[in-house]
């Protein structure tokens, strides 16, 4: 079974400018945690540690071991291919077109959306995509950075009703601006603080 993400007395700077001072936290396996605070309070950075693109500058991080999907603040997408051609690369053995096609619809992505170039896409769909890949990807975790950016109201609750609906005992860490969205995921909400402050 994956354990808990911890963190401890993590230290992060991106040069003389500290991001990320003593943090510790606890995010627990299959459950949600939702991370909110001022632009520039390190979301992001804690995100990429966690994923493991960053290393601490201090201070560990434990149960990061496990196989993680997410989604960026960039949607990341190869935007010469279509929807599912995005998708193929994550879906689980035995799956084809069928599953790629029901989680699109599922987020409210028209069926001509899906054989289309990305890049044809408005942003809002791009996004989708960009979720659905995240939900298909194998993983202990689903690390959601700002994943709801660019929808409206409606596409927003229908994206998190499918992220909670396809989670399947997944943790899940997400970022956001909004509180409506992280009362609408549930779990704990951490608020983090801008080191300029302390």
């Amino acid at each position: 079974m994956t354990g808990d993400i911890v963190l401890d007395r993590v230290c992060k700077a991106y040069g003389d400018k500290p991001v990320l001072t003593d943090f510790s936290a606890v995010f627990p396996a299959g459950g949600v945690s939702c991370i909110m605070g001022r632009s520039g309070c390190g979301k992001t950075t804690l995100l990429h540690l966690i994923l493991g693109l960053l290393t601490p500058d201090a201070g560990s991080i434990h149960g990061i071991g496990c196989r993680m999907s997410a989604v960026f603040q960039e949607d990341r997408l190869c935007e010469e291919r279509t929807a599912y051609e995005n998708l193929r690369p994550v879906l689980p053995r035995g799956t084809g077109k069928d599953a790629a096609a029901k989680i699109l619809t599922e987020l409210a992505l028209p069926p001509d959306a899906h054989t289309v170039p990305v890049a044809s896409l408005s942003g809002g769909m791009a996004r989708r995509v960009a979720i659905a890949r995240a939900l298909l990807a194998p993983g202990a975790y689903l690390v959601l950075d700002e994943p709801f950016r660019g929808l409206d109201e409606q596409t927003r609750r229908i994206a998190a009703e499918v992220i909670l609906r396809h989670a399947e005992g997944r943790g899940i860490l997400m970022v956001t601006h909004e509180e409506e969205e992280a009362a609408w995921m549930g779990g704990t909400v951490l608020h983090m603080k801008d080191p300029s402050s302390e």
